[in-house]
């Protein structure tokens, strides 16, 4: 217990280079993976708009980042994250591969909740005359908004877990400091500290986004 008060400068830095990295790759996941995601859908074979080839590319290039181990990815893109923000070690560097692996994984979950919607609402509304943007933003969003939201959970706690391999190269956060000190110096108790804060931290996560999830779900609010 001594140790983990000694330790608690560097825990609380820890915490706050792994909340940098969330901060940052989660809100641009969703700002670009939404638009892609529903670029998928739209352009699948048999949807809205269908464009088979470029659709076919496009679902490509999401499958193949997306199969990427992330510490491979952040390994293989080096000369692009030393490009972006100057450096390949720490907390800035791993942001960078921790986004472009994140993009296309939530654009892959976006896509299927839209789809598991079902063609019912969509047909309706272009029956009524609505055009495609109408059915995007009025019926398709809306309607998937609570599993969009489940989505967001879901890429924020697997994303936790993917930063912890960022000790790996030196990338700070809560796994860099778990593999510092508790693997690297055996300080078991530092690294029980680091599990424990993960296993809190994936918590409050999964809680508060089930619970956002469940009060913008009209089928139950209503």
């Amino acid at each position: 217990m001594d140790l983990v008060i000694e330790r608690l400068p560097e825990i609380y830095q820890a915490m706050l280079e792994t909340f940098a990295m969330i901060a940052v790759a989660i809100p641009v996941a969703v700002l670009l993976g939404t638009p892609l995601g529903i670029w998928l859908f739209i352009h699948a074979p048999d949807s809205l708009a269908p464009r088979p080839r470029s659709h076919a590319v496009v679902s490509g290039l999401v499958n193949m980042i997306r199969s990427f181990p992330f510490l491979i990815l952040l390994i293989a893109i080096i000369p692009f994250t030393r490009f972006v923000v100057g450096t390949s070690v720490g907390t800035a560097a791993v942001i960078v591969p921790l986004t472009i692996n994140a993009i296309p994984y939530f654009a892959r979950l976006v896509e299927q909740n839209i789809t598991q919607l079902g063609s019912g609402a969509v047909e309706a509304s272009r029956a009524m005359g609505a055009t495609q943007r109408q059915i995007i933003r009025n019926v398709l969003l809306v309607d998937a908004k609570p599993g969009i939201i489940g989505s967001i959970t879901i890429t924020t706690v697997s994303f936790i877990s993917y930063s912890a391999m960022s000790g790996l190269v030196g990338g700070g956060g809560i796994g860099d400091l778990a593999i510092r000190y508790g693997y690297y110096r055996y300080e078991t108790p530092t690294m029980i500290a680091a599990i424990v804060l993960m296993v809190l931290l994936v918590t409050i996560v999964q809680f508060s986004g089930t619970r956002i999830a469940r009060a913008a779900d009209r089928r139950i609010t209503a």
